[in-house]
C-alpha cells in the first residue's frame, strides 16, 4: 500500500491575473491600521487563496465524498445506488465505479455521456490523486476524481454550479504584520522520519518529514516539524496555535515554507498562513496538526476563520 503524500490540493489553485474584492477589501483594512502597507505579493496571494476556495475548481464546489467498497459500487442522483452524487445536475445512474485495492475502475450507465480531457469515454481506469495528475471524469457541470488515503479510496464530486460556491463571499484575514515575517534555522533528522497523523474524517495519513525550522518568537524559541512533498520546492507545515478556535479555524492552519538557503536558514511568514479546506466543506479530508507543532504563543497573522466552518 503506497504511502499517502498530499498534493498541492491543501489550499491553492493556478495563480488569477486578477485582484478579488475580498482581497482588496483586505489591503483596505490593512492601510487603515497602524502597521505598514500590505506587500502586493500578499495580496495577490490573498487573491489565489479566494479563488483556491470559491473558484470553479474551489473547495466550496464539493458536493460529495464517498468511499468506495470493494467490487463494484453504483453512482448516480438516485438514493438507491451506493455513491449518491447529491446534484441535480447529474442523471439518476452515471455508471459503476469498481474498486480492486488502490485500483478504480469505471464503467458508464447506458446512453450516459462521461468524459476526460473532451474526449468521450465508455470505460477507463482511473488514476487517483496519489499521482500529480489523477483522471477527471466530467458529467456536464460535475466533475468526479478518485482519492486514495491510508487504505481507504474514495470519490471526490465537485459542482461548481452548486449553492455552497453562490454563497462564498470571500476570506477574511489579519492586517499584514512584518513581525511575524520571521527567520528561522532548518534542522535536518538524521534520517527522514514518517510523520503519521489523523484527519478530520477520522482516518490516518502519513508523511514525509525531512526535520525542523526553529525560530523565536515573542521572546521563546520554538520548532515546527515540516514536510516535505515530491517535487515541490517548498515545506508544508501544519500548525496550530493561541488564536485557534477563537479567531482563527479550530484544528490549526497550513503554512508553506521555502527550502532553506546555503546556511541553513529559512524565512517563515505567518501572514501566509491558511485555513484547511475542512474549514469551507465537510468533503475534504484535512489531516490534523500533530501535537508537537502546537505553538504556545497566538500567531495573530495570516487568514482568520471562516464565517462559518464545518469541523
Amino acid at each position: 500500500m503506497p504511502t499517502y503524500l498530499p498534493s498541492r490540493e491543501h489550499g491553492f489553485v493556478k495563480p488569477m491575473l486578477r485582484f478579488s474584492s475580498a482581497a482588496i477589501a483586505a489591503l483596505l483594512v490593512a492601510g487603515c491600521s497602524s502597521l505598514p502597507p500590505a506587500p502586493p505579493d500578499w495580496i495577490a496571494w490573498q487573491a489565489r487563496r479566494n479563488e483556491a476556495i470559491g473558484g470553479t475548481n474551489g473547495w466550496v464546489t464539493l458536493v460529495g465524498l464517498h468511499w468506495l467498497k470493494e467490487g463494484d459500487n453504483s453512482a448516480g442522483r438516485d438514493p438507491s445506488n451506493q455513491a449518491v452524487i447529491q446534484s441535480d445536475h447529474v442523471p439518476s445512474s452515471i455508471g459503476v465505479f469498481t474498486r480492486n485495492g488502490d485500483s478504480v475502475s469505471f464503467t458508464a450507465a447506458k446512453g450516459i455521456e462521461v468524459r476526460v480531457d473532451g474526449q468521450r469515454v465508455q470505460k477507463i481506469e482511473l488514476k487517483t490523486d496519489a499521482v500529480p495528475k489523477p483522471t477527471r471524469l466530467q458529467i456536464g457541470s460535475v466533475s468526479i476524481v478518485a482519492i486514495q488515503r491510508g487504505g481507504r479510496v474514495g470519490l471526490r464530486v465537485r459542482d461548481p454550479d452548486c449553492a455552497a460556491r453562490r454563497d462564498f463571499k470571500g476570506l477574511r484575514w489579519f492586517a499584514y504584520d512584518p513581525a511575524w515575517r520571521l527567520q528561522a534555522r532548518f534542522f535536518g533528522f538524521p534520517a527522514e522520519r514518517k510523520l503519521q497523523v489523523p484527519d478530520v474524517t477520522g482516518g490516518m495519513q502519513d508523511f514525509i518529514s525531512p526535520g525542523w525550522v526553529e525560530f523565536t518568537a515573542q521572546g521563546a524559541t520554538h520548532r515546527l516539524e515540516v514536510v516535505q512533498e515530491p517535487g515541490q520546492p517548498e515545506y508544508f507545515v501544519l500548525f496550530r496555535d493561541k488564536t485557534a478556535g477563537d479567531s482563527t479555524y479550530g484544528t490549526g492552519r497550513f503554512l508553506y515554507v521555502a527550502y532553506p538557503n546555503s546556511d541553513g536558514l529559512v524565512t517563515i511568514d505567518f501572514n501566509r498562513a491558511f485555513t484547511p479546506p475542512c474549514g469551507f466543506t465537510e468533503f475534504a479530508t484535512c489531516p490534523l496538526p500533530p501535537r508537537q507543532n502546537w505553538l504556545s504563543v497566538a500567531v495573530q497573522a495570516g487568514e482568520l476563520k471562516p464565517a462559518a466552518d464545518h469541523h
